[in-house]
């Protein structure tokens, strides 16, 4: 009956290590997503300043081209001049265009990190719940330590007193 005792002790002890290894594995997983979260929380603040600063810039060339044209507009007896100012109203709507593009490419890089970061904040709250899970086991297994050793002391005790 010893043995049992010994050999249950002996299980509900690897059970507790198993557990303790596994919460602690579960914390470094929460803390590298944390960091891999802070990382790309600290992106999309780069992305949405850049996403800012262009269409500050989009803004910009968009009120030039406006005023190219109204000038070009008012200089058509001009004509090479006209044409000069033709070529860099081309120019400045290549840029605007590429502006734009980059301006989307941004946006969508910006959605898809929030998307990523609701991903890994998700995750997180998964890892975090399943660790909870995990200590509440090894607390469970630790009383249920205490009670058997309690019992083995008491058995230990009756079979001294006989």
């Amino acid at each position: 009956m010893a043995d049992r005792i010994r050999e249950k002790m002996n299980q509900l002890r690897l059970e507790a290590d198993e557990s303790a290894q596994k919460v602690e594995e579960l914390q470094a997983k929460v803390k590298a997503l944390e960091q891999e979260n802070l990382a790309k929380e600290q992106e999309i603040t780069s992305l949405s300043h850049k996403n800012g600063l262009l269409e500050a810039e989009n803004e910009k060339m968009d009120t030039t081209i406006k005023d190219l044209k109204k000038a070009a507009d008012e200089g058509l007896q001009h004509g090479t001049h006209n044409e000069t100012l033709q070529r860099r109203l081309q120019l400045l709507e290549e840029e605007a265009e590429e502006a734009d593009k980059t301006l989307r490419e941004t946006n969508e890089k910006l959605r898809q990190t929030d998307v990523k970061a609701g991903h890994f904040e998700r995750k997180v709250q998964a890892l975090e719940a399943e660790r909870d899970q995990w200590e509440a086991k090894y607390e469970e297994m630790a009383k249920k330590h205490q009670a058997l050793q309690k019992e083995l002391e008491d058995l230990q005790n009756e079979i001294g007193n006989i």
